[in-house]
Order: structure tokens, then C-alpha cells, then sequence
């Protein structure tokens, strides 16, 4: 290690010592802004604001230095609600100059609840935007980069529950996706690639470590999982649990009695007896005496 430290610190007392930087030789060269900031005829600076406020009465602008700043370098525009004492204000824009050069080059967009709707980026300060971020319900879901500087996006990353779930890729930088890539839990599990340029995978490439950690998770996670009670044991302690049929009151039932419009008395052949017959049994009796 102390030989290794050494020759370290040798090569890079060479390097000053023949007039030239060390960092700049490893590649660490000072970032330069490559955009400046101009003056308008007013003798304000332009900082190509992305939020609208300027000539807006319902609008508010605050600035404020942010870490390593001297000069203010945040800007937020309140949109203001109501009048009096019950004026509003409500955060619906922030722009950022994170280089310090005095162009904005990251702008936020909220909603009336204060949630963010979208952001919108310049990576590389080149004064071109190419990184627009999408959210739903205040958290990420989107994310489009353009890597080649031609103000379209060849690289399309798509989020669930705050983690990656799937990218797309434009390689060949024609518009259409050739590379699909499907992450698990935040890992990458598989990527399709498309070959004849129909956008559509060709070939799946399947990661069989990060595959089979996942799989091996998955089987403790079921062995962890109580097992449900068996099917006949459920059904018993539902029938249980049900509470019993209240039992219905036996009540007599009554007799039934013949009306009286049915009943016919009828004089027999002795006179001081009196009894009822049916229709039927005196048809019979008057058919008995029409023919002896």
C-alpha cells in the first residue's frame, strides 16, 4: 500500500513539475458554464425563467440563495387565492439555477394542493432542455432523457410505488423503442431486444442470479404465510357461529265447523226427529223412492 501511495504521488509531481495539471490530465477539468446569462436593454439579466409570473396580478415571485450560492439562485411564484384576511398563498412553480451561472435550468410545476405535476431539466447546462419528469399524485412516475441533443427523448423510464418497473430504449436514436428492460423489486430481471426493427422483442435476455434470488425469496415469503384452515373446518365453524333459528310458538289450530248455510234439516219419517243430510245423500234417497 505504501509503494502504491507512493508512486501515486510521484507520477503527480511529475506531471506539475512538466508544467501541466494533474486533474486536468485525469479528465477533472473545472465545470465552465456553457451558457451566459444576458443583459437586457433594462439592465436586468435574463435568466430564461421557465415559470410565468411577469405581468401577472395573481402571481408572487420570492427569490432566495440557495447552498453555495452567493446571489439568489431559487425562484418560486405563489399564485394568490382570495382577498383580505383570507388571501392564499399557494406554491405552483420552482426554478433552480443549480451551476450557479445565472440561467435557471430546473424548473417544478405544482398543483393547487401543492402537489408536483412535472419537472422539466437541462443536464449538461448546454442551454437545451433534456429531462422531463412526470408525476401522478405528487410522486414519480415518468422519466424522459434525451442523451443525443436533438430535443427528442431515446430513453423512457416508467416507476410503480417509487420504484423502477420498466425503461425503454431508442439505441439507434430513429424515434421508435428497440430495447425494453423489465426490473423486479428494483433489479433488473430481463431485457428484450429488437432486432428487424418492428418494435417488437425478438429476443429475451434473462438474468438467472438476479432470477433465481427473487424466486428464493418468494418461496420463504409462502413458507412465512399462515396456511388457511381446511375447507370442511371452515364451513363447521361458520355453521357455529351462526346463532340458532328461534323456535315458533305451537299455537292449536282450530276446528273447523260446517256453516250454517249447508246444513238443511229435513222432516224423516218420524216427526219428532229432525237431522241433517248432504246434498249428495239426498239425491240418493229421492232416486231411491222414484224407482222401487
Amino acid at each position: 500500500m505504501r509503494t502504491l501511495a507512493l508512486s501515486t504521488v510521484s507520477i503527480a509531481l511529475l506531471a506539475a513539475g512538466c508544467g501541466g495539471n494533474a486533474a486536468e490530465q485525469d479528465g477533472f477539468k473545472p465545470q465552465t458554464p456553457k451558457v451566459q446569462a444576458k443583459r437586457l436593454p433594462t439592465g436586468q439579466i435574463d435568466d430564461r425563467s421557465m415559470c410565468e409570473y411577469k405581468g401577472k396580478a395573481d402571481r408572487e415571485a420570492s427569490e432566495t440563495a440557495g447552498p453555495g450560492s452567493v446571489q439568489p439562485n431559487v425562484r418560486r411564484v405563489f399564485a394568490l387565492i382570495g382577498s383580505g384576511d383570507d388571501r392564499q398563498k399557494i406554491l405552483v412553480c420552482r426554478e433552480i439555477d443549480t451551476n450557479f451561472d445565472g440561467v435557471k435550468d430546473v424548473v417544478r410545476h405544482y398543483n393547487d394542493k401543492g402537489e408536483s405535476l412535472r419537472e422539466e431539466a437541462d443536464s449538461n447546462f448546454d442551454g437545451m432542455l433534456d429531462t422531463w419528469i412526470t408525476f401522478s399524485k405528487g410522486h414519480l412516475a415518468e422519466v424522459r432523457i434525451d442523451t443525443n441533443r436533438d430535443g427528442n427523448p431515446d430513453e423512457w423510464k416508467f416507476y410503480s410505488s417509487g420504484k423502477l418497473a420498466r425503461v425503454k430504449l431508442d439505441s439507434n436514436f430513429d424515434g421508435k423503442p428497440d430495447v425494453w428492460e423489465i426490473y423486479r423489486e428494483g433489479h433488473l430481471e430481463r431485457r428484450g431486444v429488437d432486432i428487424d426493427g418492428d418494435e417488437r422483442v425478438d429476443r429475451w435476455d434473462h438474468d438467472t442470479e438476479q432470477r433465481r434470488k427473487l424466486e428464493a425469496s418468494e418461496r420463504k415469503k409462502r413458507k412465512k404465510r399462515p396456511r388457511p384452515p381446511p375447507r370442511n373446518k371452515k364451513r363447521r365453524a361458520k355453521r357455529t357461529k351462526l346463532p340458532p333459528r328461534p323456535k315458533k310458538p305451537k299455537t292449536p289450530s282450530p276446528k273447523r265447523k260446517t256453516p250454517r248455510s249447508r246444513m238443511r234439516p229435513r222432516s224423516s219419517v218420524h216427526s219428532h226427529e229432525l237431522h241433517f243430510e248432504s246434498r249428495s245423500a239426498r239425491r240418493l234417497r229421492l232416486v231411491s223412492f222414484a224407482c222401487p
